[in-house]
């Protein structure tokens, strides 16, 4: 006989069904019988779940709260919820979704099975439905803390910052200790820069928990951030003490841009990769660090390697689709045409606050952010992911939001832009007048931007195909960026991008301003005073000594532009030079024509069907 304890269906026994029959009528015995079959069935868990409305019904709550939580760990005996726990655990998600899908068809209050599947949405970024199910597992169960912290982690990821804290703050109230949830508040408020109570928490966390890696890891990010690069290290060789096969803090440390990993720490990655119960991730770190190692060390071809590596396996589980890009580019240059600006003059929320800039990753706008958050009437913030969201309220994001945007009446124009605003005020700390948003990715959206925001400020930041091209190919992102893993794709988006912002130069000339990287390097104080000329901003001396500002930067590049402008990170890309033809040939005539632009009938299209 199997030792695995019997699980009860709520169907099963006369008793059960009983006691459902009473439930609204005369809770107190319905009660009565569901804890005479806990006695004999421990893990029933729809027991545990009536008893729990019993009690509900009565007036007990605290009662309540205790036969909700046995509902949920009597759940987790159940050898069908344990399988698709497996399943979530190794992340193989169609076996344990129609294990979830079924068991919610059969038993609707599940709570255990409602947050495995709120936790299956939320990992393939579905997460208004992940909010959905974790809201209506507190419905159920409101002491599910579990649920709760899902909940926080959502809204976070939804960059709903005040409704995450709020939940964070629940959840503390009655489990201060908990060293988990002072993570997630501590990250949560890194996003909205308040590093100063984000790294206390992190300091009592780790105080009380000093064995724990990833919470050293995330310790360092925010030390990174603020400056402190001495203790960022320190903190990730800590972590690296603890689990020395932690993959994301060595690229955490690589990534710092002026580490140098030496032969012991080349060593013990290259003897962390022979694990065999190394998870993908892991792995993937491990190579984009050894790349970086190797590169520092001037041999480029086990660098490349590495580097070429990591970015397969990353790019095998993104499964990024270029043609996607190209679609979305050919339907905006189908949309704006001058007409249809010139029809939405004047409309839009008018406030000139915002400053965008947009461009490729990796290509010195966090340098111009820098620069310009030196100046006194100039706050810089950072990737803020507002823009994306509002387009997608008229659509989906890779394009039919744009038949949306040309239905949208001024009135709605306006409120997007005011709601734009709305949403990231959080974000603004020092009451300056103007402020900085630097997601790259923003060049999708700029005549977007233009016409609910249609006086904020636009700069393009860009850099050469190749250094740019390559230098995306050996960074790993935390997330986005999916064009970045494979050169023919990194190829294909700049030049899509190239593509686009030619066209909104054709048809809103001086609406852009460009910078280009190599020039800026070369000549900063004209550069830097056509910059600010472009923006209406007087010049400030403060913009050429950018690298005294001892703001917090929350890039990768954030230990780069504490340094005075140099040349380190041109043409990076020639020791590589003989494996980037997929690169160039993606490119074509991009390439050639930098850093002007080919002629429009030289670009590659695609159609927008």
């Amino acid at each position: 006989m199997s030792s695995q304890p019997s699980v009860i269906r709520p169907s099963a026994g006369p008793a059960l069904d009983r006691a459902r029959q009473l439930l609204d009528d005369d809770p107190a015995q319905a009660l009565n019988i569901v804890r005479q079959i806990v006695a004999i069935a421990p893990h029933n868990a729809a027991a545990h779940r009536l008893a729990a409305r019993a009690l509900r019904q009565t007036g007990k709550d605290e009662e309540a709260e205790v036969a909700e939580m046995e509902a949920i760990r009597a759940s987790t005996h159940d050898p069908e919820l344990q399988k698709a726990a497996e399943g979530l655990l190794s992340n193989e998600l169609h076996v344990a979704e129609p294990i979830l899908r079924k068991r919610l068809k059969e038993i609707p209050t599940d709570v255990a099975a409602i947050r495995m599947l709120a936790e299956l949405a939320g990992r393939i970024g579905r997460y208004k439905d992940a909010e959905n199910l974790l809201r209506r597992a507190l419905e159920l169960a409101p002491a599910f803390a579990a649920a709760r912290s899902n909940l926080a982690t959502v809204l976070h990821r939804q960059n709903r910052t005040e409704e995450a804290l709020e939940e964070l703050e629940v959840l503390l109230a009655k489990d201060a200790a908990n060293p988990g949830h002072a993570n997630l508040k501590a990250a949560v408020l890194t996003r909205v820069g308040e590093f100063e109570e984000a790294l206390a928490l992190y300091e009592s966390v780790l105080k009380a928990s000093p064995h724990q890696p990833k919470i050293w890891m995330s310790y360092g990010h925010a030390l990174k951030t603020v400056g402190r690069q001495e203790d960022s290290v320190a903190a990730y060789r800590r972590a690296l003490s603890i689990r020395p096969a932690l993959g994301e803090v060595w690229w955490s440390l690589a990534n710092l841009k002026t580490v140098k990993l030496d032969d012991a720490d080349i060593a013990t990655m290259r003897g962390a990769l022979q694990q065999s119960k190394l998870s993908e991730d892991d792995r993937f770190h491990l190579h984009f660090s050894l790349g970086k190692a190797f590169e520092d060390a001037g041999n480029a071809e086990a660098s490349f390697e590495h580097y070429a590596l990591g970015n397969a396996l990353r790019n095998a589980q993104l499964a990024h689709d270029p043609t996607n890009i190209s679609r979305q580019v050919q339907r905006s240059i189908d949309t704006f045409t001058p007409t249809f600006f010139a029809e939405r003059e004047g409309q839009g929320c008018q406030a000139a606050d915002p400053i965008f800039i947009i461009g490729m990753p990796r290509a010195g706008s966090t340098l111009i952010e820098q620069i310009l958050s030196s100046h006194s009437q100039v706050e810089g913030t950072m990737e803020l992911p507002d823009i994306p969201i509002l387009a997608k309220k008229l659509g989906s994001e890779d394009g039919p939001y744009l038949k949306g945007l040309a239905d949208a009446s001024p009135e709605t124009l306006t409120a997007l832009g005011e709601e734009y605003l709305e949403r990231t005020q959080i974000q603004r700390k020092e009451g300056k007048p103007f402020f900085i948003d630097k997601a790259p990715s923003n060049w999708l959206f700029a005549g977007f931007i233009h016409l609910i925001l249609p006086n904020a400020r636009i700069i393009d930041a860009r850099r050469h195909p190749l250094d740019c091209g390559f230098s995306n190919f050996k960074q790993h992102y935390a997330r986005g960026q999916g064009f970045s893993y494979k050169l023919e794709d990194i190829g294909s988006y700049y030049s899509n991008y190239v593509r686009l912002m030619a066209y909104l130069d054709s048809v809103l000339p001086g609406r852009v301003h460009r910078v280009i990287h190599e020039r800026l390097i070369d000549d900063p104080e004209n550069e830097i005073r056509a910059l600010l000329s472009a923006l209406d901003l007087p010049f400030e001396e403060s913009c050429l000594h950018f690298h005294e500002n001892r703001r917090a930067v929350r890039t990768a590049s954030s230990e780069q532009v504490r340094r005075p402008i140099n040349r380190a990170g041109v043409d990076q890309w020639q020791p590589y030079s003989q494996w980037l033809d997929p690169l160039r040939a993606a490119l074509g005539p991009v390439l050639d024509a930098y850093p002007g632009v080919p002629e429009r009938d030289e670009f590659v299209t695609v159609s927008s069907e």
